[in-house]
């Protein structure tokens, strides 16, 4: 069993070329850093087969369905979640519960920081945001784990190291852009992600509601039901069976150079 589950690590954390990303094997945050698309080196990259299974003996396995909680943001803080399968939504909620979407982490990537080992709180939220698989690693075991292998170590640290120039980056964003120019980098790069062929132009292939895309952009879902919907009087983009198709990038690359909303 621990066998298989580390040859499924094995699998998951091999090199992708950017083509063949799909919906279930990209991370999602918002940055402007193009080398930061598509999420960090999955944690443990860089260590043997007998080592990740030496990490995996110590690890529980969770699963959870769409919509379930991970964590909580104030909940006590106990390690990490190595993601397996599925992806996880990272938010934080503010004390009025306005939510903005941190990241969507996916297989190879782990989930729970900035602290990793076993004290403090939760910074923020993890959910589901599809059916998942987890390994939890508790504070107490990974701080074995570390001391006994630098591989995982060093993957901690550069895991950390990525989310919080990520993290910083969003705050920049938000700091500095407009809600529209947010929303027209966030179409961008979800056509870099997942962009397909279509005849109308470039359909974004991956289920993203309105309100999700609000958490990620910091607006209301209101107002990204009617700024789509302007765009797609100006036939900026088009809506298609539930998905949306960019129809004009380059028009969405000047807007999102704009300084006004």
């Amino acid at each position: 069993m621990l066998l298989q589950a580390a040859n499924s690590v094995r699998e998951s954390v091999a090199p992708m070329p950017a083509s063949a990303k799909s919906a279930a094997s990209s991370s999602l945050l918002l940055t402007e850093n193009r080398q930061s698309i598509g999420g960090p080196p999955p944690l443990m990259e860089k260590l043997t087969l007998r080592e990740r299974e030496t990490v995996l003996k110590q690890g529980r396995r969770k699963v959870l369905n769409r919509g379930q909680t991970l964590f909580s943001q104030g909940a006590r803080h106990d390690g990490i979640f190595l993601v397996e399968s599925g992806r996880i939504r990272v938010f934080y909620t503010s004390p009025l519960g306005r939510e903005i979407t941190l990241a969507y982490w996916h297989v190879g990537n782990f989930v729970g920081g900035p602290e990793v080992f076993d004290t403090g709180t939760h910074q923020w939220s993890g959910v589901a945001y599809s059916n998942c698989s987890v390994v939890h690693l508790p504070g107490k075991e990974l701080r074995a784990l570390v001391a006994e292998i630098p591989a995982l170590a060093i993957g901690l640290i550069e895991g950390l190291s990525f989310k919080g120039k990520c993290y910083s980056a969003l705050a920049q964003m938000l700091g500095t852009r407009s809600i529209t120019q947010r929303l027209a980098h966030l179409l961008l790069q979800l056509v870099e992600l997942y962009g397909v062929h279509d005849p109308d132009g470039t359909v974004i292939a991956a289920a993203f509601t309105h309100a999700d895309i609000a958490h990620m952009v910091g607006a209301t879902r209101q107002w990204v039901t009617i700024s789509l919907k302007r765009m797609q009087e100006k036939q900026i983009v088009l809506t298609k069976r539930s998905q949306i198709v960019v129809c004009r990038p380059d028009i969405l690359e000047e807007m999102r150079g704009q300084a006004a909303d």
